[in-house]
């Protein structure tokens, strides 16, 4: 199961099809705290974390997840529309199993990351 954390209800679709086509179950929240709400109550496979998110950023839903001993170990691939450097480097120090840049080939780059995970089988 995965838990998409997501403010855009169109990239969520979007992504959310993507999942579905490949047998995994979706579940979206739209900002962090409702993020958080539901990964501690759903404990799912892997963890989709956009990084700009009203009322609290994907660094912070991150940071907190990593830091409780629960969530802790749940891969977090960080989405985003922006293309920077430390942003990546934030994330990847903060917990995030991977960051994906969301250009034209982030699905493709998703479905990499989630069979590298062994979310997904080869």
């Amino acid at each position: 199961m995965v838990v998409l954390i997501e403010d855009s209800h169109t990239q969520a679709l979007q992504i959310a099809a993507h999942l579905t086509q490949r047998d995994m179950r979706v579940m979206v929240a739209e900002d962090g705290p409702q993020g958080l709400r539901l990964v501690t109550g759903m404990m799912p496979d892997v963890i989709l974390l956009d990084l700009y998110l009203p009322t609290m950023d994907g660094f912070q839903v991150c940071r907190r997840l990593k830091r409780d001993p629960e969530t802790a170990n749940i891969p977090i691939i960080m989405l985003t529309s922006a293309d920077n450097e430390d942003d990546k480097a934030r994330g990847l120090e903060y917990g995030a199993s991977a960051f994906i840049t969301k250009d034209e080939y982030a699905i493709e780059s998703l479905m990499d990351a989630l069979t590298y995970l062994h979310i997904l089988a080869g």
